[in-house]
């Protein structure tokens, strides 16, 4: 009994000594976090009064000091709209071909196809109820009747809106999921992009038609332009994320067989990394969309200028059945986006 006892007490002395300590080191973070405090606020108040005694109050900025950058930026973008036009008519070129080429091609199918093709797709890959809404949803906007001020119907204008959509998305994943494969490969990359995807997706959608009224004139270029801008950091986030998310262990075990680093891409990350991937897709699409009203301000057309054209002249209805369509589309996409995602988490958890 008296050995258990000796065995014990070294024990208790430890953990007393081990308590003491702890309370001791947050006594100390207390103590110079009180410090820190003081010596910011005798900071501020030697500021402040510094301030006051040489300037007075309501200091004015010494703006003379900086230097015009606005003007620097509009004096670079005007020598590069006129000594790069050979590229940027070229891009609009492209551009332009292939959205007609995909509105005509919309248009020319028989409404009731397209209508069957989507409650098809819908079925598939969400069931038997998005199915019905998509159904649904589609026979409401073209029962909507008539644009306000114009001869196309509403139909007609979800066709030209989707058209956009689908080039805008097109050409957002094509420059953003290789992107965002570079940065998930390189931190070097992934330090420089993430900066610049925070000022993609904060800076005002309003500010990206200025530059591409300049390169590309008016009309759907522009606002396909503007449009990829605003709605590519989620892919490129979101694939970047995908891809540094992939278990360890299963990229040990492809380095283990001797895959090279692009079977180890192609067939191992990206595949592991595909709901990820399509959550990224899906939020481009939704963020493009977004997009359409604005950039119906330099002739994109659509639904957004239905929507533009009833808020000049103050037509709340048929902003509303305007916007109606919009939000009918949204949904319809970003439900059978999302039962892609969710269908690939399923493959992958083997359920």
């Amino acid at each position: 009994m008296g050995e258990e006892i000796d065995r014990s007490t070294p024990t208790v002395a430890g953990a007393g000594r081990r308590s003491a300590n702890e309370g001791l080191a947050a006594l100390k973070g207390r103590l110079g976090r009180l410090r820190w405090y003081i010596g910011g606020g005798i900071a501020l108040v030697a500021c402040l009064a510094a301030c006051l005694a040489v300037w007075g109050p309501e200091m004015e900025f010494p703006a003379e000091w900086g230097k015009p950058i606005g003007t620097k930026i509009d004096e670079w973008t005007l020598w590069l709209t006129v000594e790069a036009s050979w590229l940027f008519d070229g891009i609009k070129t492209i551009v332009t071909k292939v959205l007609v080429a995909i509105e005509d091609f919309l248009l020319w199918l028989p409404w009731p196809v397209i209508i069957l093709a989507v409650a098809l797709i819908a079925w598939k890959l969400s069931g038997r109820t998005i199915a019905i809404l998509s159904v649904v949803a589609l026979l409401l906007i073209g029962l909507m009747g008539r644009l306000p001020g114009g001869t196309n119907t509403l139909w007609e204008g979800s066709m030209e809106t989707l058209a956009l959509i689908v080039v805008s998305v097109a050409i957002s994943l094509l420059i953003g999921v290789p992107i965002g494969i570079l940065t998930s490969r390189s931190s070097l990359a992934d330090s420089f992009a993430r900066p610049v995807l925070d000022g993609m997706q904060t800076m005002p959608s309003f500010v990206y038609l200025v530059p591409g009224i300049l390169f590309f004139g008016l009309g759907n270029v522009p606002a396909v332009m503007a449009t990829v801008i605003y709605a590519m950091p989620p892919a490129i986030r979101l694939t970047n994320l995908g891809i540094r998310q992939v278990s360890s262990d299963a990229v040990e075990s492809a380095r283990s067989f001797g895959t090279t680093p692009f079977q180890l891409l192609v067939k191992v990350q990206i595949p592991l990394a595909l709901p990820t991937i399509m959550a990224g897709i899906n939020q481009t699409t939704m963020m493009a969309l977004a997009m359409v009203v604005v950039a119906s301000l330099v002739g994109s057309g659509g639904l957004g200028e239905a929507v533009l054209r009833a808020l000049g002249r103050q037509e709340a209805g048929n902003s509303a059945i305007a916007g109606l369509a919009i939000v009918a589309i949204a949904i319809m996409i970003d439900r059978i986006t999302q039962a892609v995602a969710k269908e690939r988490q399923r493959v992958l958890l083997g359920g």
